[in-house]
């Protein structure tokens, strides 16, 4: 098979994917057999092809907004380990001062817009951000990322009319991992193919294999040149598939055995270092220095978590939208 990126390319995939896969299963680990980490958790662990397609697809400037499964795309956007652990740790060097958890990461610097809890709410924000950027003059995009359940959610529907009929920089990116919650695509919608609601308001759209880096680059890069033209929105289904349960306390009896191991036979890691070494673009042992290097990063972040503080009593009503003029805020 030919070579389409450079090595550059593989080796700054290959280390953001294991730094991604890393640090959710240490996450889990502090999560599950120690109770440090509390509330919800969502783990990207098999979508870490999309991550890191996007991230070679785009520009710093461009922002990331996505749903509650937000830990992998926040490390992908520059968000340090340190401060996504704290704030899985609800403590104040969190991203999210500790106020928001698993669920609400948030990096402005990074133009990393979050984690969202209502599902399908980030697709009108994330239209709103690129709607931002256009009344600016700026060429700048933004990814709005979302689950294959919240394409059955209206909010979707009203946002594809308006991001067509003004001509939007955003790109609705559907990680479709198969089951939402917990209920196949085939279960909830008589569209089993998600990119062709996208017909419906004339939007060019594209599906996308989710576990190849390079598959996800190519589609991107696509949709971000003809955002940054001008032409408007591009609706990305990328099929995927997480390893894990839909949050840390899915117990998934809701597909087999059979099919997670299928899909493992496809992890994009595994075969991202396989084209490292084929190409001969790394060595065994260059692999395993980038292995050792991510453990330390993650290990550094636990560290951290652990020795940082919690917030203080007088942040509790801080970072609280509040407008005085609302008509039925009484004393």
């Amino acid at each position: 098979m030919a070579i389409k990126f450079s090595k550059e390319t593989y080796l700054y995939w290959y280390e953001l994917m294991q730094l991604i896969r890393q640090f959710e299963l240490k996450a889990e680990e502090k999560y599950k057999m120690e109770g440090k980490i509390r509330g919800f958790f969502h783990a990207y662990v098999g979508q870490e092809a999309i991550a890191a397609g996007c991230m070679t697809a785009t520009k710093p400037e461009d922002a990331f907004i996505t749903a509650y499964r937000d830990h992998g795309l926040a490390l992908a956007k520059g968000i340090s380990a340190k401060s996504c652990m704290a704030e899985l740790y609800g403590k104040a060097t969190g991203c999210a001062k500790g106020k928001g958890g698993s669920m609400h990461f948030f990096g402005k610097k990074e133009r990393f817009f979050g984690g969202h809890g209502i599902v399908g709410a980030q697709i009108g924000t994330g239209a709103g951000i690129a709607f931002a950027e256009k009344y600016r003059g700026t060429d700048a995009v933004c990814l709005t990322f979302f689950g294959d359940g919240a394409a059955r959610q209206g909010m979707l529907h009203e946002t594809f009319n308006l991001a067509m009929l003004w001509k939007l920089p955003v790109i609705f990116i559907c990680e479709n991992n198969n089951y939402a919650m917990g209920t196949s695509v085939e279960r909830t919608s008589n569209v089993h193919d998600i990119y062709k609601l996208a017909d419906a308001y004339e939007m060019p759209a594209d599906s996308i294999d989710g576990m190849s880096p390079e598959a996800v680059h190519e589609s991107i890069a696509r949709a971000v040149k003809r955002a940054r033209e001008g032409d408007g929105p591009t609706l990305i289904e990328i099929k995927t598939y997480r390893y894990k349960g839909h949050s840390i306390s899915d117990p998934q009896k809701y597909r087999t055995k059979e099919e997670v191991e299928e899909y493992k036979g496809r992890d994009p890691i595994e075969m991202v270092r396989k084209t490292l070494i084929d190409n001969k673009f790394a060595t065994a042992e260059e692999i395993q220095a980038i292995d050792k290097r991510v453990e330390a990063e993650v290990d550094e972040s636990v560290k951290f978590a652990e020795e940082s503080p919690w917030p203080s009593d007088d942040e509790v009503l801080k970072d609280i939208y509040v407008d005085e003029q609302y008509p039925f805020i009484v004393d």
